[in-house]
């Protein structure tokens, strides 16, 4: 897959995406009036090794307790650990949780970084982590590369890459910039429900025709 057959399995591949679904935290973002990177920011922590009906029951319940960082920051660890139990390793995030609060506050005025490599210096945030921030906190070009948008690329041949910090560099390179926002919620949504790790739905795929199924050895 190249370029020219980017523009046109694209739309397909958004049609298709329209009937599965889609990532929590990609549809908090999407609903919420004014976009909140800090709420962003405390979901994707809290899902991390965490089911989305899971996450966002716990989102829910600790924004409605404390809707900012000064609120977050005066709980205790303990009642940030009730709340948002229970998610995975709840008493870790919750401590890791506390101590952005107090760097946020200390270091950046209170508000998250909308700068890639500022938010790398956050304790804890990944790529993937700092990237999501910028593309659903405040819808700047960025390229959140999980597993999905990693196995997904590579099979289409679009890149060939081992890894997904690999994977984001190679897109950043060659992706079209208008696509950049979309491509992690459509392929997470894809991933799941046709483009499967083992044995893909391809007989059900919008865009079978364009896929070279690099390192496919069975589908359905």
């Amino acid at each position: 897959m190249d370029n020219r057959t980017i523009h046109k399995a694209w739309p397909l591949l958004k049609k298709q995406v329209e009937g599965l679904d889609v990532p929590w935290l990609e549809n908090m973002a999407k609903q919420s009036i004014q976009r909140d990177p800090f709420k962003v920011l405390i979901s994707f922590i809290l899902s991390l090794r965490t089911q989305d009906r899971t996450t966002g029951i716990a989102s829910e319940k600790l924004f409605k307790l404390a809707p900012d960082v000064k609120a977050l920051s005066r709980l205790p660890v303990k009642t940030i650990e009730k709340t948002i139990y229970p998610v995975g390793f709840y008493k870790t995030k919750a401590q890791r949780i506390k101590e952005l609060c107090s760097v946020l506050i200390e270091k950046h005025h209170s508000k998250v970084p909308d700068d890639l490599d500022e938010l790398l210096k956050l304790k804890g945030v990944g790529r993937k982590t700092a990237n999501l921030v910028i593309t659903l906190g405040y819808q700047k070009p960025g390229i959140c590369v999980d597993t999905h948008v990693h196995r997904i690329t590579n099979r289409w041949g679009y890149v060939k890459t081992k890894t997904p910090e690999q994977t984001e560099f190679a897109l950043r390179e060659r992706l079209p910039k208008k696509y950049w926002l979309e491509i992690n919620g459509l392929l997470v949504a894809f991933g799941q429900g046709i483009c499967r790790p083992i044995s893909p739905l391809c007989s059900k795929c919008g865009i079978n025709r364009y896929c070279e199924k690099v390192g496919v050895t069975t589908h359905r």
